[in-house]
């Protein structure tokens, strides 16, 4: 059976558990990371040495990295649906996986941990406000692309919406000034239908 390790607050291990709740894959999750441990373990780095969640064991495969795992078990047991089979759409929704990555992540790191994570008295709001500037600035450009379209790779749910789509619900989810976004609004209303982005993503910002 598919095993997976991480916890439920982490957004990269919500982008596993999302893609697995989409397939409808018979899994084991394992607590770990933050105030779980087993991260530090010799066990674990033996799976994952760079002692960082989430990990994936699938019968003699194992793999880290969240965006590789959703796109192995999209791959492996989801071909013709989160992993697309025409290369121009795979390509899409790789590309929104990859923009998340280099664009997104940085940013929407300083602002969450900056706000959910830090203590008020210790929070550093010059970079906090910079990076809600950045953040506006790329959900402008998704907002943008969106345009006529009900997915990021088009009309249908794939791969490349999982990890923008959980970036998104944490967007939301903050105390901060946004532009407006109607075509995001649109396409996260849609993602907040489904019952896997429901039970893995939409839970709360800790």
């Amino acid at each position: 059976m598919l095993e997976i390790w991480g916890r439920t607050n982490s957004i990269n291990v919500q982008k596993v558990m999302w893609t697995v709740g989409e397939i409808g894959l018979a899994h084991v999750r394992h607590d770990a990371g933050g105030a779980y441990g087993v991260v530090d373990t010799e066990d674990y780095a033996a799976l994952n040495p760079n002692r960082l969640v989430p990990t994936i064991r699938d019968g003699d495969v194992v793999l880290w990295e969240s965006h590789a795992i959703v796109r192995y078990l999209a791959a492996k047991y989801d071909d013709g649906g989160l992993w697309p089979t025409d290369p121009a759409v795979r390509a899409n929704a790789d590309r929104w996986m990859d923009w998340t990555a280099s664009t997104l992540n940085a940013p929407m790191r300083t602002v969450f941990w900056g706000l959910i994570r830090t203590p008020p008295e210790q929070r550093d709001d010059a970079a906090i406000k910079a990076g809600v500037i950045a953040l506006g600035r790329a959900f402008i450009l998704l907002d943008a692309a969106l345009e006529g379209r009900d997915h990021v790779a088009g009309e249908r749910l794939t791969m490349g919406d999982i990890p923008v789509g959980c970036a998104t619900y944490r967007y939301f989810g903050l105390d901060i000034k946004r532009p407006d976004l109607p075509n995001v609004e649109a396409w996260y209303a849609r993602l907040a239908e489904r019952p896997a982005f429901r039970e893995h993503v939409m839970l709360p910002l800790t």
